[in-house]
């Protein structure tokens, strides 16, 4: 048994009976990398002052309100989709228009800082509750990528790892290559 096995284990026996967890058939290690990374950008963002989320970010033509709301956009995309499958419904497209259409992503990045930042976190804690109670056998359903391509909704955990860990180099100020997961640092 792994560290991280043995950390389970003992968190659910100290949460007792009525606790939620992770299905044993979810991707453990991409919801691990997912969730490190929701609290590395949440760190980079609660850095910044509410004057500089309107500052520049490492993406061009982007303000960093505009890298918060593309990652909180592909947050809700994706638990749209999870809670599809979840509800035993057809699974939506991961159509660009959900996230990355840059007029959604321009009016986004006009809201206040506290509405960004609300953004972040409630579209962040969405997606882990659905996960967390998505059923086993649903990981490996089908889900439409932005090409609409037939992913397994497994394969959305690291894109949204992905998303999380870029999106705080995006922010550009201060996240590292060096930060990031041995595992993302090619991406």
């Amino acid at each position: 048994m792994s560290t991280l096995d043995q950390a389970r284990e003992a968190l659910r026996a100290k949460q007792g009976a009525g606790a939620r967890y992770d299905a044993p058939e979810a991707p453990a290690r991409a919801l691990a990398l997912a969730r490190s990374g929701t609290a590395y950008f949440a760190r980079k963002l609660n850095e910044l002052s509410d004057a500089a989320l309107y500052a520049p970010s490492a993406v061009p033509g982007w303000t960093r309100a505009h890298v918060i709301c593309d990652v909180a956009y592909q947050a809700r995309a994706l638990a749209r989709q999870a809670e599809a499958a979840t509800a035993g419904n057809t699974i939506p497209p991961m159509q660009e228009g959900d996230w990355a259409a840059l007029e959604d992503l321009d009016l986004g990045a006009t809201l206040p800082p506290r509405g960004l930042r609300h953004l972040f976190e409630h579209s962040a804690v969405h997606l882990d509750v659905v996960w967390r109670d998505l059923p086993g056998p649903a990981w490996d359903l089908p889900a439409p990528d932005t090409a609409g391509q037939p992913r397994p909704i497994r394969a959305a955990a690291m894109d949204r790892a992905r998303r999380l860990w870029r999106g705080a180099l995006d922010l550009g100020n201060g996240a590292r290559i060096r930060d990031l997961p041995p595992e993302l640092r090619d991406h």
